[in-house]
């Protein structure tokens, strides 16, 4: 059997190169089609079997990016881990934005979108380039419905580690102007919260305020009767003591959290707290109803 000869330069080692460089430098045609190569792009060739999660083929294309070119839309929302529903991230497409006058590249696996207004901010994330958080955000307002779009932004200025700053998303929302979705990004931009932990909190906060519940504050401390922190709670009424969590029961696998937790339950309710917790055989209708119970008894009134 002929021995497969070697690519030229450096390209026998890349994770990712153009056809168009391996040619140039003296790789044949038949080469580059060799089975040790795949192209999971038009023009891009990689070695076979290379991962195919999202940052490995925006990696991939990235090799022939065009100029000026950024990740953006949805792929740029994904790449900085704004929650989104399966159905906008199943189809495996990339969506690559350029500024006018430069022409967006449209081919398979790819959705080109040409930028007309606006300054584009867009951030290195290692070899990628790649449309600002805020600005991400407010593109999602084409395809996303007001709830996701809250659930989209909440991680914008979320805890641990907040994207963005506030008046990065102000910012962003007033040159959205009136393009595709404004009306969702309009709607969803002033329910957003900053210190949220995940979906689900969010979800937990905006199906209290549809009962007709008032708003809870978000991730704030409780405080003993001398003033001091005892517990960070997620969805918290200081006025009524009342205390609403999502319990996602991961915690549970690791005895040294699991002691912590206890001691902060038993903490929370030495101080007269009541407290609601949720988990996933629990539903957001059933969580909403404890809610308002917690909150009449308290002295709460509609």
């Amino acid at each position: 059997m002929t021995r497969r000869s070697e690519l030229p330069g450096g390209f026998g080692t890349a994770s990712a190169f153009n056809y168009a460089s391996v040619r140039d430098a003296g790789a044949s045609d038949g080469r580059t089609r060799a089975a040790d190569l795949e192209a999971p792009f038009f023009g891009v060739r990689v070695p076979a079997g290379s991962p195919t999660d999202l940052r490995s083929l925006c990696g991939a294309y990235a090799v022939r990016m065009p100029p000026g070119g950024f990740f953006s839309h949805q792929t740029a929302a994904a790449l900085h881990g704004l929650p989104l529903p399966f159905r906008v991230t199943d189809d495996a497409l990339l969506h690559v934005s350029v500024k006018h006058p430069v022409r967006a590249r449209r081919m398979a696996g790819i959705v080109g979108h040409t930028v007309k207004t606006g300054i584009p901010i867009v951030r290195m994330m290692g070899t990628l380039p790649v449309l600002s958080p805020a600005q991400a955000w407010c593109q999602l307002g084409a395809v996303l419905d007001v709830e996701e779009m809250i659930e989209a932004g909440d991680r914008l200025l979320g805890r641990p580690h907040p994207l963005c700053t506030a008046l990065d998303i102000e910012r962003s929302v007033r040159a959205v102007g009136g393009r595709r979705g404004h009306a969702h990004v309009r709607a969803a931009y002033p329910q957003l919260r900053a210190r949220v932990e995940s979906p689900r909190e969010t979800r937990l906060r905006r199906a209290v305020v549809a009962a007709g519940l008032p708003e809870p504050e978000v991730n704030v401390w409780i405080l003993d009767r001398q003033g001091r922190p005892i517990a960070l709670g997620d969805l918290v009424y200081p006025e009524y003591k009342v205390l609403l969590e999502y319990d996602g029961e991961q915690h549970r696998q690791l005895d040294a959290q699991y002691a912590r937790d206890v001691q902060r339950l038993n903490d929370i309710a030495a101080e007269d707290w009541r407290h609601i917790r949720q988990n996933k055989h629990m539903s957001l209708a059933e969580a909403v109803e404890r809610t308002r119970q917690a909150l009449l008894d308290r002295g709460w009134r509609p």
